[in-house]
Order: C-alpha cells, then sequence, then structure tokens
C-alpha cells in the first residue's frame, strides 16, 4: 500500500512534498544512524511518514554550520534580518491552510485550532520584524562625571532550541523568530511525534532568505545524548526549551557544565477561579477556551477549576452541558470540535486520572470513558467535587478534562491556587474589578486571565515562576533573551 492510498481523503496536499531529512547547512540529508522514525496519525494510529534520525555527529555538524553562518547572520543589517523574518511571515500565511491541515494530521487538533496555531506561529515571525530593528543600547554619564556608560545588546551566539509536541509551528516560531532577529543562529530540534511541520517551515524559511546554516532542524530518537553532546559543545551558548518540569530540570543540570544561558517554559497546574459574582456564562465560554484549546493538550490549559460554592450547580451544569455536547473525531474533518490526544501513552493516563479522581469520591458529569475507536480518543469530561489530594488536581492534565472544586473564601482559594510547584497561568472571573486585580496580584503566576480564557499573544511576555519555567518568550524581552548585555566604559 503507498503512502497516499493510506493518507486522509480530508487532507488538499500532497505528503509527498514536505521534507523527512535533516535540514543542516541548506542541505538536506539522511540522519548517520540510517534510521527512520515513524510518525503516527494520532486520529488513526497510522504511520503516514519516517523522518531521519540523526546521530551525536550530526548534530556536532549541526552546531558546526551554526557556528560557521555566525558572523556573518551577526553582521547582517537589522534591516534586512527583519525583512527576511517579515517574508517569512508572509509565506506562512500565504501558505496557511496546507500548514494547518499538516499540524491537524500530525497532531490530531482541530483544524480550527491549527488554523489558529498557524496564525499565532506566523505572528512571532512580524513581531520580531519589528523588534529587530529596535534593539536599542543605552549611554549615560557615570554618576561621578568621569566617564560615559554605553550598554550594547550582541547576539548570544548559537542557540538550541528543543522544542515540544503539542504546537508544533508554534512553540519553533517563538524561538527562532526572536533568535534571528538578535542576530543569533541555532539548532532546532522538534520532538519526534511532529516533525513534518519543523520540516516544512525549515523549507520556508530558505525560500525567504535565511542563509544557509542559520537555521538547522535534527530529529532524533536520542533526544537526552544528542541534546546533551549539545549543551557540552562550547560554541553553544544558549539553550531554549520548552516541556516537562521533568525534563527541564535534567536539562539545567546538562547546562550547568558549561554555564549555558537557559530558558525554559515548562510545565503548568493552571487554576480557573470563578468568584460567586462572575458573569456565569462569560465564564463558561472562557473555560470553554482555556480548557478546551488544542484539546486540553496545552501548558496554558485550566487544569483545576475552583467554583464558589454559591454557583457551582450553575457553572458545572452549564460546563458539562457544552463540553459534553462536543464532536469528538478526525482533527482533519471540518465537523470535529474535539480531537484525540497525542498517543496511547498519554490516552491511558488521563484514563487513569479520571478514574482515581472517580475513586475518590469525585462525580463524573459527562465524558469520563475511553472511546473504542481506531485512534487515541478520550471524550470532553466533567468531574466534580474533586478532592484536594487526586493526581488529577496535583499533576499537569494534559487532556480534555475539567476537574471541579468549590470553596467560600477569596483567602481559601488563594492558598488551594498557590498550593503547587507550579506558576505558569491563572483565570479568574469576577465583576469586580478590584478584586480580580487584588487576587491576581496574589497569585503565584507568571501570567493571569482576568476574565479571559486566553492570553497568549506575540506581543505579550509568556513564561511563569516556581517550576513553571525561567526567562520569558515574546514581547521586547523575547529579544532579550537571545542577547548578551556589553557595557562599554569610555571616555572622550
Amino acid at each position: 500500500m503507498t503512502l497516499m492510498e493510506k493518507f486522509p481523503p480530508q487532507i488538499g496536499f500532497d505528503l509527498r512534498l514536505v521534507p523527512t531529512d535533516l535540514f543542516i547547512n541548506g542541505k538536506w540529508r539522511s540522519g548517520a544512524t540510517g534510521k527512520r522514525l515513524d510518525v503516527i496519525d494520532p486520529s488513526t494510529g497510522s504511520v503516514i511518514a519516517a523522518v531521519a534520525d540523526a546521530s551525536i555527529d550530526d548534530a556536532v555538524d549541526a552546531v558546526s554550520a551554526a557556528h560557521a553562518a555566525g558572523p556573518s547572520w551577526a553582521a547582517t543589517a537589522p534591516r534586512r534580518r527583519s525583512e527576511i523574518l517579515r517574508r517569512c511571515f508572509e509565506l506562512m500565511i500565504e501558505r496557511k491552510e496546507m500548514l494547518a491541515e499538516l499540524i491537524s494530521l500530525e497532531n490530531g487538533k482541530t483544524l480550527a485550532d491549527a488554523h489558529g496555531e498557524v496564525a499565532y506561529a506566523a505572528e512571532f515571525f512580524r513581531w520580531f520584524s519589528e523588534e529587530a530593528v529596535r534593539l536599542n543600547g543605552e549611554i549615560s554619564t557615570a554618576p561621578s562625571g568621569a566617564n560615559k556608560i554605553i550598554v550594547q545588546h550582541q547576539p548570544i551566539g548559537v542557540a538550541v532550541l528543543v522544542t515540544p509536541w503539542n504546537f508544533p509551528a508554534a512553540m519553533a516560531t517563538r524561538k527562532i523568530a526572536p533568535a534571528l532577529a538578535a542576530g543569533c543562529t541555532c539548532v532546532l530540534k522538534p520532538a519526534t511525534e511532529t516533525p513534518l511541520t519543523a520540516y516544512a517551515l525549515a523549507a520556508l524559511y530558505a525560500e525567504a532568505g535565511v542563509p544557509d546554516g542559520v537555521v538547522n532542524v535534527i530529529t532524533t530518537q536520542q533526544s537526552g545524548p544528542v541534546v546533551s553532546r549539545m549543551l557540552h559543545d562550547p560554541r553553544v551558548r544558549k539553550l531554549s526549551f520548552t516541556g516537562s518540569t521533568e525534563v527541564g530540570r535534567k536539562l539545567l543540570h546538562e547546562a550547568a557544565d558549561t554555564v549555558i544561558s537557559c530558558s525554559m517554559e515548562l510545565g503548568g497546574n493552571a487554576p480557573f477561579i470563578v468568584f460567586d459574582d462572575a458573569d456565569i456564562d462569560a465564564a463558561i465560554e472562557g473555560a470553554m477556551v482555556a480548557k478546551m484549546r488544542n484539546g486540553g493538550e496545552a501548558c496554558t490549559a485550566a487544569n483545576r477549576f475552583y467554583v464558589h460554592a454559591d454557583v457551582v450547580d450553575e457553572f458545572s451544569a452549564k460546563l458539562a452541558a457544552r463540553m459534553g455536547a462536543m464532536t469528538v473525531g478526525a482533527g482533519y474533518d471540518k465537523a470535529t470540535q474535539c480531537g484525540p490526544v497525542i498517543n496511547r501513552k498519554a490516552l491511558e493516563r488521563i484514563d487513569d486520572l479520571v478514574a482515581e479522581a472517580a475513586g475518590r469520591g469525585a462525580k463524573v458529569l459527562t465524558g469520563g470513558k475511553l472511546l473504542e475507536r481506531d485512534g487515541y480518543y478520550f471524550p470532553p469530561t466533567v468531574i466534580r467535587d474533586v478532592t484536594a489530594d487526586a493526581r488529577i488536581v496535583r499533576e499537569e492534565i494534559f487532556g480534555p478534562i475539567a476537574a471541579l472544586t468549590t470553596f467560600t473564601s477569596e483567602e481559601e482559594v488563594i492558598a488551594a491556587a498557590n498550593d503547587t510547584e507550579y506558576g505558569l497561568i491563572s483565570y479568574v472571573y469576577t465583576r469586580d474589578l478590584a478584586r480580580g486585580l487584588s487576587v491576581s496580584e496574589r497569585l503565584e503566576a507568571g501570567m493571569v486571565g482576568l476574565n479571559r480564557g486566553l492570553v497568549s499573544d506575540p506581543a505579550a511576555p509568556f513564561g511563569g515562576v516556581k517550576q513553571s519555567g525561567l526567562g520569558r518568550e515574546g514581547a521586547h524581552h523575547g529579544i532579550l533573551e537571545f542577547s548578551e548585555t556589553k557595557y562599554i566604559a569610555v571616555t572622550w
């Protein structure tokens, strides 16, 4: 059976046009291991492609290419870098249909979510095309009057970028765009679950005018050893990682050996707080976005719902009705409102979390059981009266499950919301703006959605506190993560 014979008929492009080899120094090549890594369609469980498997030597070659391209790219005029990034944005928008279908195919997310991701991912190129020409320094007079103080922001150097499977386009462009804007070169290692989007975009960058060696892309089955080798290469000066806190801790240990600058966007356990004075219908709309965007497979997904006892009956009934009515199916089917999770392991873990919470007395209002069909499907689920010691409250769910508990006082809910090692994002719904801002300040989170279920914006600093990460992506902060600050003392 040929690849195209088992290819979903809903897809409107030829998958054989998408590169599947390593992209190093502007050239496509097979991995030195000689092996290929299967890419699975989560909607069916079928193999749709096989990509090259990079060896440690391939990774070193990618670092060498990035290092060799570094001086020329750093010396490229900011306006020229800006124009290339702008062209990357334009090409992504021109090909948004193909890119959305490709994301949906290898990731499983709905076409609506995939289209949203492409628009979001492309926007990082537009935003940082504008930031590239605004990396301004400073000049001042020393308080003593003895000299002038000049401050410059210079490219940090070769950057290793490690991205997850849940947003295969956006997690890459959120790193590549500021790196290139700052004058850095990079090696991207995307997740093996969703590598096709990264390779399709690599071809697009080259078409937009990104010089050979500036962006290199490798996939590997040996993620730990390959990344470790790159981090111990003295030519690498930056690591930007998005993924689990567990893996992030290990990478920080690795990076410490050579004192590499690290930006870490790690796990979350987002509380979604609904006060008794909240607009319940608005809170439901916000919950549907915060929980069900990308099928709940997002670090920003609402994980724990804390609903005031006076409104919990209304909120839980309305949320269960909305989530229970969602159409579950293949991500690339236009009728689908909730696609599959990424793989069998994720599916079984979600099932265990729901069963464990129910075993502690929580009540399943809708969903709650595996769907028996090809692919990796779990229905949108609402589970109420979840106890504080349930795993579903302590761990990041990463699936279409809303776990609800009640509270009666502001102090109680703030304490509960902060009772976690994570601190990426929180959501608050209240009609009282003074209360909302006061609570937002007291929540231990890098971001807060106040009467909003969506906060991600390339123009805003994205990142968390505690064990949810280090540094910020997006905004002007994002380009500074790829810059070294140099101070020059001068007298004239």
